[in-house]
């Protein structure tokens, strides 16, 4: 038994070992954090910090800030990059936006000449970027088409897409990996060979035709329109029915959207969990008497996970052009369909100001990713 000298010496010699290892895993880049209490020493494999406590004293270290940092700032730089090649590939391409157009009968020669003028289209691209830029900072960025500000026209159509992409992205993801993993796990089996047909299917047939199919079925057997996002006539109608059609509506456009994605990523999943299962170490699990649900969702679907942390990160992007198709098929006001308007009227502050957005939303997902990486994975270590 050991004396209360020897205890003190040992919690001393521990903390001395402690903290030179926290300074060695900070110096090496390790991903670690280690906890000391009352003498009990717990190493954390993670990606945030290192943590130690000594003497009542908790010490954080960032060992992510160099890496956050450095990516953050390459990613801006990025961003800028990706703006001005934009802008310039916009405004080379020939014809004008439709509100400047000379064929438009509509438009008398003084009228154009007063348009270009206040929308500085008569400028250098260096001077016209610089005024984006300003306008786009300040809320001052106005619509060619209607004059309005781009970023309010911006976020009623994002509050409109928003649903939909939530929808869409819990009918994938939480559809495609049970679908996947049981495939897997019967491979050969009637589950997996029907699921496999079913999958090809869907992903052969495109996916506006089968929505053009839905809409005449749903129209001409349930007699319920699903055009638009609520029913003609329904502004008087009482809260919760208003709440009901405005579910029914976002039901097919969600449904239509999620279909391909669930096709796709069950396969990946399926093929994916066929290559772990087969790994030694799943195979021990089994061995020691693990039940089959912990040794395929605790052993072997935490090492599948690692290639679909990347298709996590590049969902932000989708959100503004993942359903161009879908929103202009159901009539949906959405981010998609501004942007295919903006397009087609080439309004240069809409195109330049989603271009801006999508581009945003992808460097952030990428980075989302990396850091997902350790988080997943904590061998890979972030330098």
């Amino acid at each position: 038994m050991s004396k209360p000298g020897q205890d003190t010496r040992r919690g001393a010699n521990t903390t001395s070992a402690l903290n030179g290892f926290a300074q060695n895993s900070l110096a090496g880049g390790t991903n670690y954090y280690i906890f000391l209490y009352k003498e009990r020493i717990r190493i954390y494999s993670v990606c945030t910090l290192v943590l130690y406590h000594t003497n009542g004293h908790a010490c954080f270290v960032p060992i992510m800030q160099n890496f956050l940092i450095r990516n953050i700032l390459q990613r801006l730089l990025l961003l800028i990059i990706v703006s001005i090649v934009a802008h310039s590939v916009i405004h080379l391409a020939p014809g004008e936006p439709s509100e400047v157009d000379p064929s438009n009968p509509r438009m008398k020669p003084e009228d154009i000449a007063n348009i270009r003028a206040a929308f500085h289209l008569d400028d250098p691209l260096y001077l016209q970027y610089v005024y984006w830029v300003r306008d786009l900072a300040s809320g001052e960025l106005k619509s060619f088409k209607d004059s309005q500000p781009v970023l309010e026209k911006i976020w009623h159509r994002f509050l409109n897409s928003l649903p939909l992409f939530i929808c869409a992205t819990l009918l994938v993801w939480t559809l495609a990996f049970p679908t996947g993993i049981h495939a897997a796990v019967r491979r050969g089996a009637v589950y997996d060979r029907s699921s496999t047909f079913v999958a090809y299917t869907l992903i052969s047939i495109p996916g506006f035709f089968l929505s053009y199919l839905m809409i005449l079925w749903v129209v001409d057997w349930l007699n319920v329109p699903v055009i638009g996002m609520r029913t003609f006539g329904m502004e008087q109608a009482q809260p919760a029915f208003q709440f009901m059609d405005r579910v029914w509506h976002l039901v097919i456009p969600s449904l239509m959207s999620a279909i391909g994605g669930m096709a796709i990523l069950s396969r990946y999943v399926r093929s994916q969990m066929l290559e772990v299962i087969s790994q030694d170490y799943v195979q021990t699990a089994r061995a020691k008497g693990l039940k089959e649900e912990s040794v395929i969702y605790r052993h072997a679907l935490r090492n599948a996970l690692l290639p679909f942390v990347t298709m996590f990160g590049l969902l932000l992007p989708s959100l503004i052009g993942g359903s161009v198709i879908f929103e202009q098929i159901f009539a949906w006001p959405g981010l998609g369909r501004l942007g295919y308007e903006a397009i087609l009227a080439r309004d240069f502050p809409v195109i330049l100001t989603l271009n801006f957005f999508a581009a945003a939303l992808t460097l952030a997902g990428t980075l989302i990713s990396d850091i997902l990486y350790a988080v997943v994975d904590p061998r890979i270590r972030l330098q």
